[in-house]
């Protein structure tokens, strides 16, 4: 049974214009078996899947299903080859509950059976072992509940092919490990799974068989048993690269901003953030870990003056005048000017932060450009920062000039976290900088940040993945619900503890300042 071939891929070719996104892919994915996609950002992995799914078309090249040949025009022609992609964005209706979700747009006659379709949908749940409860409204759902949904729904439609895009993304160490507990169960069952992530210890814990793409072009199969993290990512970067992130020992620190008791309260008068107390200090990375939603958006948002706090002092330290000033009486431009700086990388790129029409120079200007009282703009200097920040940061682009909307993913979030750091700032507030990223532009700006470390900045760190909170920062402060339940020495912590942190009610004070 292994070894039977559930999909399979010749010569699969597919560009968009001038842009090739996969050239000549061959892959086969047998039953019963977990099969990983690695490569960098814009290598095609998503586009690849995206064809399996139904979404994309090939321009040449045959897909085979169960040995033989077939015509995937739609998602709707994948699902009547058992074939279902699961998304990284949820596509779900928020005010309907699991079932109706699930059985949303079938056209048999059980469709309008909600009491049928629940007890199938426990059956499903049961067998794999899911929890899920049938009747439970999506927006009262956590990110993995939601997930579930999305993996039954596809279950439910018989699917025997299951593609997962970057599920691991927004779970918790203890949600990430159930979710693969039950992916081990389905593959016992025979299904053939293929997983997208750029997590290697995930790939390694979890699948069989790894196939990497570089630049649209297919690199090789490994057996997952057989190959070591440096091996995939040479494979993947076409060069040896090191994967340590090198910590230093914090100097001369200083207490550059010390948030006391702040509380910041929703329209709707829910408590965002309940009583948030902490101290960034200069040359040191403080980490902020929490289930997405916890409260780290508004957090930073309070800090570069974004959003209105009902209580509570924000103290910066200037170091141009030494004096302690209170960034609640200032205004957002204000505090940048000040040297607070706020790059915060949304799930949508370009709904916030970029301009997708504008091309890189003239996304460099929107930060500079204020005071404009000339007709003519000042393009040198933008531009300057544009090739520093497209050499540096590696940035796949024809050009400078190029619409930010023509890049990739990947690339798009570079230029983002590029242009923040260009600014030298005295308190760098980097929210989810390496999401969706691969692992070498990841550690391009793993080491960035350190760089702004050694000089004496105070970083602040969002990120989404415990293993690299721990190695990068010095210390790591948990939210849950809007308050801290805790603050650990990231030398000394392990991931348990964070996951445990991530999902506490009440408040914990492990404060070891």
């Amino acid at each position: 049974m292994k070894n039977t071939a559930a999909i399979e891929l010749k010569n699969i070719t597919k560009t968009f214009g001038s842009v090739v996104a996969n050239k000549g892919v061959c892959l086969a994915v047998n039953k019963g078996e977990i099969l990983s996609i690695l490569g960098e950002n814009g290598s095609g992995k998503t586009t690849l899947m995206n064809m399996i799914a139904g979404i994309y078309f090939p321009d040449e090249g045959q897909i085979f299903v169960d040995g033989e040949e077939v015509c995937i025009r739609s998602p709707r022609d994948a699902f009547d080859y058992r074939i279902g992609m699961i998304h990284q964005h949820f596509k779900l209706v928020d005010i309907f509950s699991a079932t109706e979700n699930i059985i949303l747009g079938l056209e048999d006659e059980d469709k309008f059976d909600i009491k049928n379709a629940e007890k199938k949908v426990k059956e499903i749940g049961e067998k794999y072992g899911f929890a899920i409860e049938p009747s439970k409204k999506i927006y009262e759902m956590s990110v993995s509940e939601k997930q579930t949904v999305e993996i039954i729904r596809v279950l439910y439609r018989g699917a025997d092919i299951l593609i997962l895009d970057e599920p691991t993304a927004v779970l918790t160490p203890q949600e990430t490990k159930k979710l693969f507990a039950v992916l081990r169960r389905m593959r016992d069952d025979g299904k053939a799974i293929i997983i997208i992530t750029h997590k290697l210890h995930e790939v390694l814990s979890l699948s069989d068989r790894v196939s990497v793409l570089r630049k649209g072009e297919y690199i090789g199969t490994v057996k997952t048993s057989e190959t070591t993290e440096n091996q995939l990512t040479e494979m993947m970067v076409g060069k040896k690269i090191s994967l340590n992130i090198e910590r230093s020992e914090t100097e001369n620190s200083v207490d550059r901003l010390t948030v006391e008791g702040i509380t910041c309260m929703s329209r709707e008068g829910v408590a965002l953030l309940e009583d948030v107390s902490f101290t960034a200090r200069s040359g040191e990375i403080l980490g902020i870990a929490g289930i997405a939603g916890s409260g780290q958006r508004e957090l930073l948002e309070a800090i570069a003056g974004l959003q209105k706090l009902n209580d509570g002092k924000v103290n910066y330290l200037n170091p141009k005048t030494g004096e302690i000033e209170d960034l609640r009486d200032k205004t957002p431009m204000q505090i940048r000017d000040m040297g607070v700086r706020l790059s915060f990388v949304p799930e949508d790129r370009l709904g916030m932060g970029l301009v997708g029409n504008m091309d890189i120079v003239d996304n460099m200007m929107l930060r500079s450009y204020r005071k404009g009282k000339s007709v003519f703009l000042e393009r040198k200097a933008p531009k300057n920062l544009a090739d520093e920040i497209i050499e540096r940061l590696e940035v796949v682009t024809p050009s400078a000039n190029t619409p930010v909307r023509r890049l990739s993913g990947g690339n798009v979030q570079k230029i983002l976290v590029g242009r923040e750091i260009a600014a030298s700032p005295t308190v760098l507030m980097a929210a989810y900088p390496v999401r969706g990223l691969d692992i070498n532009s990841s550690y391009t700006i793993y080491n960035l940040l350190n760089e702004q470390k050694k000089r004496g900045v105070a970083v602040i760190f969002v990120g989404e993945d415990l293993d690299v909170i721990l190695e990068l920062c010095d210390r790591v402060m948990v939210l849950c619900g809007g308050k801290i339940s805790g603050i650990v020495d990231a030398r000394t912590a392990t991931k348990e503890q964070i996951g445990l942190l991530m999902t506490k009610s009440q408040e914990v004070h492990d404060h070891e300042e």
